[in-house]
This record gives C-alpha cells, sequence and structure tokens, in this order.
C-alpha cells in the first residue's frame, strides 16, 4: 500500500508541476477549452444582443465600396434613427471613425447619435515602445494611448471604449473587461452593458448605498442627464476595488427575501451587473457557436426599416435590444476583420471583432463567462485526481485498473463536461486526462512490468533449488513445455544413501532431525554443484544426481568420481560421523530420459532409466562389500587419475544383465604406498578366485588383511572362497557373482 501511495503522490505532483508550467497551461487553454466546446456544440444565445453586419453582400446592394471606412455616414445616421424608433436600448459601433469626412454627413452622422444618447463607439489603441538606459534598469517600455475617434462623434456618444483583440496566430478565448494597461478603462462591451442596464441603475445604486453606508457621496446617481457613461463606470469599478466585499454584501441584499419587490429579469440584470463590476480585469469568452450563431441582420436591411419597401419588418424586433454594427462577412474570401478562435471554421472563416464584442456583452448579460475555478482548487484536484489514479493504477491487476482507469476519466470529463456546459465552468481537462492518466497507466505498466519480472526471477530463483538452470529458464519461457520437456540424454548417475538415518530419526526430534538433514545435505549437495551435477531427487536420506552430456563425455565422468570423492572427505571433516550418518555412494553411466514425469497437476524434474535404477544397486552393494564408493566399470571407462581397484563382475538384483564393479578409493595423486599395495594384493587374489583356486585365493585375501588390516571386499570374497570350496559352482562359471 505504501508504495501504492508513493507512486499517487508522485502522479499527482507530477500534474500539478506540468499544470503551473506555461506548457501545461497554453494546452490548457488551446486544447482542453477547445475540446469542451466542441462537445458542447453551439448554444442559443441571449434574445437581448443583435448584430448588424457589414459585409460584401450589403455593399453590393447598396452600390458602396466594400470598406465601411468608406461608407457615407449619413448611412448611419439613418441606422441609428430607425433603431432608435424600434427601440434598441444600445447601439455600440465596432467602426473606428479616425478622420473627418463628408461635413454634411458626419453632422447628420453626430446629430443622429446625439439624439439617440445611447451610441457607444469604439475607440483605438495604439502601442509605442520607448527604450530607456538606466544602468541595470535599462530595458523598453511600452505604453499605451487610447485614440478617440474625431472629437465631433467622440462628443455626440454617450461614451468611447476601446476592444483590443490579439490577431492570429494567437486564439483569442478571452477579452479585457477593464484595460489596466491603458488607466483601467472600460472596453466596449463593459460600456455597452452599463447603457443597456440603465433601467436598473437606480436599484443599483440603491442597494451599494445600503451594502456600504460610507461611500453615498461617492456614487454617482444619474445617467439621465449628458454625463460620460465610460467616467461613471470607472467610478464605479474603483468603488468595487476598494470596497471588495461590497459585491457580496449587494448580492445578499439581492436575496428575494430582502427585495420581494424586484421582479426576476430585474433581479438578474442587478446580479449580472454586480458581476461585471466585481470582475477580474480579463475574462474568457463563452461562445456560442461558429460564425453568425448570434441573431445577425445585414445592415441593408435595418435601412430600410419603415420603408414602404421594407420586407418582414415584423421579424426585426430590436425593442429593448442591444445592437452591434460592424464588419461580419459570411465567407472567408471577403473576411477582413476576423480573428482565430475554437469556433473558426475549416474554410478559414474566423468570428469577426462585432462579433467577439456582442459574445462578451451577452457572457455579461448571463453571467456566464467561462470561469476557471481558483488556483488553488485547480491544483488540488489536478493533485488528488493524480493520487487517486496512482494508487488504483498501482495496486490493482493490469485489467482492472485499466477498466477503473478508463471509468474514472470518462466519469471525469462527463462530471467537467457538465459544469462547463451549464454554469461555464472550467475545470482542468488535459492535465489529468492526457497527462496524469497515461502517466499513471503506462507507470502502472511498467511498475507491474518491474514486479512481474521480480517475481519471475524470485520464482526462478526458488526453481532452482529443484529444477537445474536450463529447465528453469525454459519453464519461464513456456510453462507449456513441463509436460514436454524429457529428452534422452548422456547421464552419469551418483545415489547416496546414509547409515544409520532410520534408527536415528527414531531417537531424535523431528525439528532436529530436520536442522540436522538440512546441514547434512549442504554439505552432500556443494560437491555436486561445484562439480557442475545436477541434484535431481532427495527422498529421506538419499540424493540423486546427474551430470548430463548429449552424448558420452569423460570429462562429465570424471566430474562425478571427484565430487563422490569430495562428498566422502567433506563428511569425514563434519561432525556427521558422530550421528552415524556415513554415506554409501553408488555410480553409473549410460543413456537416460531426462525431463517432467508426472501425470495431471503434478510433475517432478528427474532422470528415468536403468542407468537410475542400477546406481541405486549399486550403492546398496557397499553394505554387502563394506565400501563406501563404488562404481560401474561404464563411469570408469577411459577416465584416468584416479585409484581404483576391480572387486569382480555381479548380477545385482532384479538386474538380467552382470556390470563390473570398481571400488574408488581416492585421487591417484592422493593416494598412499599402502592404498596401492592393498589394491595389488586384492587383484592376485581376485585371479586366483576366478580360477576357482579357492585355497589359494583364501590365502591371499586373508594374508591381505593380516597385513593391511580389516577389508571388506577381502572379508567378502574369503567368505565366498569357504562357500565355494564346499559347494562349487557350476562347470560353465564365468565369474558372475549374483
Amino acid at each position: 500500500m505504501s508504495t501504492a501511495v508513493a507512486f499517487g503522490i508522485l502522479i499527482g505532483i507530477s500534474g500539478v508541476i506540468f499544470y503551473i508550467l506555461p506548457y501545461g497551461k497554453d494546452l490548457e487553454e488551446n486544447i482542453g477549452i477547445a475540446l469542451l466546446f466542441k462537445l458542447r456544440g453551439t448554444r442559443q444565445a441571449p434574445p437581448d444582443v443583435v448584430i448588424v453586419s457589414i459585409d460584401k453582400s450589403c455593399a453590393d446592394k447598396l452600390n458602396l465600396p466594400n470598406d465601411p471606412e468608406k461608407w457615407p455616414r449619413s448611412h448611419h445616421a439613418r441606422l441609428i434613427d430607425n433603431l432608435r424608433r424600434e427601440g434598441a436600448s444600445v447601439i455600440a459601433f465596432d467602426i473606428f471613425f479616425k478622420e473627418a469626412r463628408s461635413p454634411d454627413d458626419d453632422n447628420l452622422f453626430a446629430n443622429a447619435i446625439s439624439t439617440a444618447g445611447n451610441v457607444v463607439i469604439v475607440e483605438s489603441i495604439s502601442r509605442e515602445n520607448i527604450a530607456f538606459d538606466e544602468g541595470v534598469n535599462a530595458g523598453n517600455l511600452t505604453i499605451e494611448k487610447l485614440i478617440p475617434p474625431i472629437s465631433l462623434f467622440a462628443r455626440s456618444s454617450a461614451a468611447v471604449a476601446p476592444f483590443p483583440l490579439p490577431k492570429v496566430p494567437v486564439k483569442v478565448s478571452q477579452y479585457w473587461t477593464f484595460k489596466t494597461t491603458a488607466g483601467d478603462t472600460p472596453t466596449l462591451p463593459v460600456i455597452a452593458f452599463q447603457i443597456f442596464a440603465l433601467n436598473v441603475y437606480d436599484e443599483f445604486i440603491k442597494l451599494m448605498e445600503r451594502s456600504n453606508p460610507s461611500i453615498t457621496d461617492r456614487l454617482p446617481r444619474d445617467l439621465g442627464t449628458r454625463v460620460n457613461v465610460g467616467e461613471v463606470v470607472g467610478v464605479l469599478r474603483d468603488i468595487f476595488k476598494s470596497y471588495p466585499i461590497i459585491a457580496g454584501n449587494m448580492l445578499e441584499e439581492l436575496n428575494i427575501t430582502k427585495t420581494p419587490s424586484v421582479d426576476t429579469k430585474k433581479r438578474q440584470l442587478l446580479k449580472s451587473l454586480i458581476k461585471m463590476y466585481q470582475s477580474p480585469d480579463s475574462q474568457y469568452l463563452n461562445f456560442y457557436g461558429k460564425p453568425r450563431t448570434i441573431r445577425t441582420i445585414p445592415y441593408y436591411e435595418v435601412l430600410k426599416l419603415n420603408e414602404e419597401s421594407a420586407v418582414n419588418q415584423a421579424s426585426f424586433d430590436f425593442k429593448d435590444k442591444a445592437v452591434f454594427v460592424g464588419s461580419s462577412e459570411a465567407s472567408q474570401p471577403e473576411q477582413k476583420d476576423g480573428f482565430y478562435t475554437v469556433f473558426t471554421e475549416s474554410s478559414g472563416l474566423d468570428i469577426s471583432g462585432v462579433e467577439i464584442a456582442a459574445t462578451a456583452f451577452a457572457n455579461l448579460i448571463e453571467d456566464m463567462p467561462v470561469k476557471p475555478p481558483p488556483v488553488y482548487i485547480q491544483l488540488s484536484m489536478i493533485l488528488i485526481f493524480g493520487i487517486f489514479m496512482g494508487i488504483l493504477c498501482r495496486l490493482f491487476s493490469v485489467a482492472v485498473f485499466t477498466s477503473i482507469v478508463l471509468g474514472t476519466g470518462l466519469i471525469y470529463l462527463t462530471a467537467v463536461f457538465y459544469q462547463f456546459k451549464t454554469g461555464g465552468a472550467w475545470y482542468p481537462l488535459v492535465t489529468p486526462l492526457f497527462f496524469q492518466m497515461p502517466f499513471a497507466f503506462f507507470g502502472g505498466l511498467a511498475c507491474k512490468y518491474r514486479d512481474s519480472n521480480k517475481e519471475r526471477q524470485h520464482i526462478k530463483e526458488a526453481f532452482k533449488y529443484y529444477l537445474p538452470d536450463n529447465m528453469v529458464e525454459e519453464l519461464s519461457k513456456n510453462i507449456a513445455s513441463v509436460k514436454s520437456s524429457a529428452q534422452i540424454v548422456y547421464g552419469t548417475c551418483l545415489y547416496t544413501d546414509a547409515e544409520g538415518y532410520t534408527s536415528l530419526s527414531e531417537m531424535m526430534d523431528p525439528g532436529e532431525l530436520s536442522s540436522l538433514m538440512n546441514r547434512y545435505y549442504k554439505t552432500v549437495f556443494n560437491p555436486v554443484k561445484e562439480q557442475g551435477g545436477i541434484v535431481s531427487n532427495v527422498i529421506g536420506d538419499a540424493m540423486l544426481a546427474v551430470w548430463v552430456t548429449a552424448e558420452d563425455d569423460t570429462a562429465s565422468r570424471k566430474k562425478a568420481c571427484l565430487a563422490a570423492l569430495d562428498i566422502k572427505k567433506a563428511l569425514h571433516n563434519s561432525t556427521y560421523k558422530d550421528a552415524q550418518l556415513q554415506t554409501r555412494i553408488g555410480l553409473h553411466s549410460g543413456h537416460i530420459s531426462l525431463g517432467s514425469i508426472g501425470a495431471e497437476d503434478h510433475y517432478e524434474y528427474r532422470p528415468v532409466g536403468d542407468i537410475v535404477n542400477t546406481s541405486t544397486r549399486i550403492e546398496g552393494l557397499n553394505k554387502l562389500l563394506g565400501t563406501g564408493m563404488l562404481l560401474s566399470e561404464e563411469v570408469l571407462n577411459g577416465v584416468d587419475g584416479l585409484l581404483t581397484r576391480r572387486l569382480g563382475k555381479f548380477l545385482l538384483a532384479g538386474k538380467s544383465k552382470p556390470i563390473i564393479i570398481h571400488e574408488l578409493l581416492c585421487k591417484a595423486e592422493d593416494s598412499n604406498q599402502e592404498e596401492r599395495d592393498i589394491c595389488v594384493l586384492f587383484s592376485e587374489a581376485y585371479e586366483e578366485f576366478i580360477k576357482q583356486s579357492w585355497e589359494d585365493a583364501a590365502r591371499n585375501f586373508q594374508e591381505l588383511i593380516m597385513k593391511h588390516g580389516e577389508d571388506g571386499p577381502s572379508l567378502y570374497y574369503l567368505t565366498l572362497c569357504g562357500n565355494f570350496k564346499n559347494n562349487p559352482p557350476q562347470e560353465t562359471w564365468d565369474g558372475v557373482i549374483r
């Protein structure tokens, strides 16, 4: 569990770091919010905003150039008069009138603006980079300067306001409510909204006064007279910034129980107005859809209102509407005022500046811009999401955590999308789903692979106590081979058996016996491993070891003999002799079947064949001959450097073919003269035995015993000589002892 928590914390912290880096923020804004808009699609814009579009079709209809700057301003005057008569609440021109034209037309336009009293005209912003050199503070200073339209129009309008937007390749996703670098100037949508909300302005001022009576003297109370709306908005903005709690107090005061007389529409308008002044300097745009999603009416159609030739005048309802006038083309080739947004069409058609201004205004009305939660909430979500994902991907299996990760990701996406669609809330999307989830998933896979590999290594290490290395490696790659791994090889089998084990097991406590046998087998196994053998099987006090080669190999047979000598030496130097664990050894060589033996759900890896059985019989012959290490002539054939003595030809129990047996004494280099003399004397005596010279043979065996002490094989043959003297074997006797 601790590793899972640690992995989860790693995923969480990595996500937080990724998110706060500029690259992560850019991805969230360029991909995350774009994905949410694409999933949401088009949504209905509020009916309170209308766009009057100036485009090529209008220019053609009015027989004018396709450049609004060159249109007669008398047309704009007629447009304002018509909109005023239709009851428009506010008229915002997203056209910069930077120079005077025809005096008659300009005066006509100015009079129309003044008469309407609700016209806002856009002003421009110029940027100037000034280099300065003041020692360590040397650098460039960017100064933004507001450039109003010609004074005739500026004086006549209710307000002038900028609406700066970046051009391509920057994707437009937010706008300034107040341009801080230009003196905290309110922008076009803010001014338009304040004029639009004039019918609730008195209630708005009263709410401010009740929320903080100390600011009564500062409140601009009357917008009905000829005042600059921009200045009023600036004063109100300063109050909200100076008294941050005033917005919350006003919203609380606006509660239905405290102001039951305010109808629902006014209440929503007041709430939106409060939120506008409370808002940050910039807000994310909650686009309604592709270009012309907001209700758009051609300029020339509005000019024809109240004319007898006008068509469907009833469909052009401008009463109490905010009207935005500006360039807005229906196709890309003619577009001159377009901005790259999430809803830029594949044809290249962008959303125009006037549409973005109208979108911002509509967001203010609904109080539904795209709103990211506070940074601490975003970071907390990312951290918790990462920890959760990391823990899941470490605790569960790959199949389970894959399903959980996909399910959790889908639930998270659904929840984020729902919040975005219903309330404009924008929660992190790219970092959790496209960074943390893959990181957790593939990190979890890597950890599972590492764990699996570690488990495999542990299993392999464990199996090496039971199986040879090559078999363990084969099984680790293909478990199916466990049933088909048997192969015919040439092998030398070494079989051991401890004397006195049965009686010892009766006398000793099982725990003590187990400890003793573990130490015993450690002593016995080491020489086998050192000489390259495989411990194939252990039963009670007996061990079977094999040396395997593809074909008969003298070197491997010699290694088996050396292992037998080392076992004898190691046991002699140990304390096992005190426990009467003297060990008998038998060796035999030949072809065997080596592999898995068993059925159903139980298999053992061991050699099978006559060679194995014969080695056990040879080991048993030690007891009869009073020896410790016996081997067949098949083992000894071609092996040099060893001192052995031939003991005869024996037909072992259960066998049909006799084999020649030798006693393994020691390495030739380690032998002494007495051992060599014993071998010579025994050989001479054995020759007399084969000739059936029982008395001579018995005399020689007796002489060997008298000269060198008790000798098991000599005693055995001495007894046979006496038996054969009284009961001679058949005439065809071949020297085989049965």
